[in-house]
């Protein structure tokens, strides 16, 4: 082998990546980012008692989390930056794994590179990884369990593929306690896995006794989460789910995925030249369904900017920041409207020439002489179940309320693999050039908006730190739910959820507040009682108080974006 391959230069390039474009965007702000403040406090907690103890916010296990978080604040003291740092090393050894798991699925070195600086590179990806959401470390287990199972279908001998099947449970089982749902490696995964080696009897019989260890695992883990005290439990069915609500978060939800995976999708856009008249109708009619809703008048044209690349996510949106309600007004948009159609267009036409890529292939596959370890019927029947059940696991939760674009994540990595491994066998056995282009283009996006979204918090961080220091009370002020969490958590134990079964009684009713301008989420944080407010709009609610605004950078802008002290009237909380 290749010096390159025997010392991983290719997957180790893919960690040092994230690494490198994590450090440029300067991740650094001390106040919680969407969920991540209280499973922060949660491992500073667990650093200084020992004990893992909830808050009243999570519905995740955290798990091993809080062991690497709670290591290193011993190593380099408590700061939301320090414990936010351990995820980035998460991040780079799963990108390092990926890369290694794309190539053990019959991609090329130089394409699975690609394939893997693609997604790790992406906005969300990239964000994801500089937080201490439970995402990176969920989608690791999901990762390492599908590289243990291909070595297990790839090893030559019973012994080693029986180790492989061991590893795969194993490491699935306690990577997993970070996020329950990763567990569907254990479940699902590894079963499909033992069906495609049904023939071998004792490879058969020893992983499943290792699966089964594994699901008594989760059961036991499970049975101990059930009883901790302020654990938010989530159940998977509600009386509250809406057909119509759900077909609407799936509709958005696909939306996100050709920007997430734009490098590789808008390399199929060429092959739209090599289909002939059913392709240029259907690109005609997308073109002028297009033109349509961006003509047609302004009641529509707030729809189709719903619908135009980046939609709105939490994490990846419009206005180039993770943007979370609870703030007052909307930050201003990120990229003009005229390259965001631009590159819906050629996502749209990706999606066009990869569909004439399959109806082709269908009829008249390419000639090949290579022999593939891995089929496409192997393949198939590794990762499609898992990911139909990790859909289906969604598909509730999407008939009660928003799904998070960080929730496809574990989706994109399947995805991934098909569309480079199609690309490879069906169009070129080396992606183009133009590829390292793409994937630059996003990772300098992925590196600015994460820079912006920093800067962001900080000024948050800032404007609270200037109202404080004229002596305004900190339980006085709603800096939006992220932070309003923080200063909840200095005066009580727990956050006020209304869905904390254990201890009984622990959730307190809170009236809403009175007034234009309500907090969200008030009822966890029932000792703050906002006289102040922070906006990107000077007039909002009862207009400006006499405070400074603080400026944050925006790149590539040489104008900043502002927040604003405003007045709340009549919203204490009593």
């Amino acid at each position: 082998m290749p010096l390159t391959q025997r010392l991983r230069l290719p997957a180790v390039f893919c960690a040092l990546a994230v690494l490198l474009c994590a450090l440029i965007s300067r991740p650094y702000a001390e106040m919680g980012i969407c969920d991540d403040g209280p499973y922060i406090l949660m491992a500073h907690t667990f650093a200084t008692t020992g004990h893992m103890v909830y808050n009243g916010w999570a519905t995740a296990m955290i798990g091993w989390q809080l062991y690497l978080g709670a290591a290193f604040i011993k190593l380099f003291g408590f700061s939301f930056t320090a414990v936010r740092f351990s995820t980035v090393l998460v991040a780079m050894a799963l990108a390092f794994i990926l890369q290694r798991t794309l190539v053990r699925t019959g991609i090329s070195e130089s394409n699975a590179t690609i394939g893997t600086l693609a997604l790790v590179l992406s906005p969300l990806y990239l964000t994801l990884a500089v937080t201490y959401m439970t995402d990176i470390f969920g989608l690791f287990a999901i990762v390492i369990c599908l590289y243990g199972c291909l070595r297990a279908l790839q090893a030559s001998t019973q012994r080693s593929t029986i180790l492989w099947l061991c590893f795969a449970v194993g490491s699935n089982a306690i990577c997993g306690t970070a996020r329950q749902i990763a567990w569907l490696g254990i479940l699902v995964m590894v079963p499909s896995t033992l069906w495609l080696l049904r023939a071998r009897r004792r490879v058969l019989i020893a992983g499943s006794a290792a699966t089964l260890v594994g699901a008594l695992f989760i059961f036991v883990c499970m049975q101990w989460l059930k009883y901790q005290p302020f654990f938010i439990p989530e159940h998977i069915f509600s009386s509250r789910f809406s057909v119509t609500h759900a077909l609407g978060v799936v509709r958005y939800s696909l939306l996100n995925i050709p920007f997430l995976l734009f490098p590789i999708l808008a390399l199929f856009v060429l092959e739209i030249r090599r289909k002939r008249r059913q392709s240029i109708v259907l690109l005609l009619i997308v073109f002028l369904c297009f033109l349509f809703l961006a003509l047609y008048p302004s009641h529509l044209r707030g729809i189709f900017n719903v619908v135009l690349e980046p939609t709105m996510g939490d994490f990846v949106n419009p206005h180039g920041i993770v943007y979370e309600a609870g703030m007052r007004g909307e930050p201003p948009i990120f990229l003009p409207r005229s390259i965001r159609a631009l590159i819906t267009i050629t996502s749209l036409c990706g999606l066009v020439g990869l569909t004439a890529l399959l109806f082709r292939s269908l009829r008249r596959p390419l000639p090949t002489n290579v022999v593939l370890e891995l089929s496409w019927k192997q393949l198939g029947t590794l990762v499609a179940p898992f990911t139909v059940a990790y859909a289906l696991f969604l598909i509730p939760r999407a008939g009660i309320t928003e799904i998070s674009d960080r929730y496809l994540l574990p989706g994109l990595i399947a995805l991934l693999i098909c569309l480079v491994r199609c690309y490879q066998e069906r169009i070129n056995p080396g992606l183009p050039v133009v590829s390292w282009l793409l994937v630059g283009i996003m990772a300098i996006y992925s590196v600015t908006t994460n820079h912006n979204s920093f800067s962001y918090y900080r000024a948050r961080v800032a404007l609270a730190a200037e109202l404080h220091a004229a002596g305004i009370p900190d339980t006085s002020v709603d800096n939006g739910w992220e932070y309003n969490f923080g200063i909840e958590l200095k005066h009580a134990s727990y956050l006020n959820e209304s869905t904390i079964q254990i201890p009984a009684g622990a959730y307190t009713p809170v009236p809403p507040a009175p007034g234009i301008c309500p907090m969200v989420l008030y009822e966890d944080t029932p000792h703050i009682h906002p006289l102040y407010g922070i906006s990107f709009e000077p007039d909002a609610c009862d207009g400006p108080a006499p405070f400074a605004p603080v400026h944050f950078s925006r790149w590539p802008y040489s104008t900043p974006g502002t927040l604003y002290v405003v007045r709340y009237t009549q919203t204490a909380l009593r």
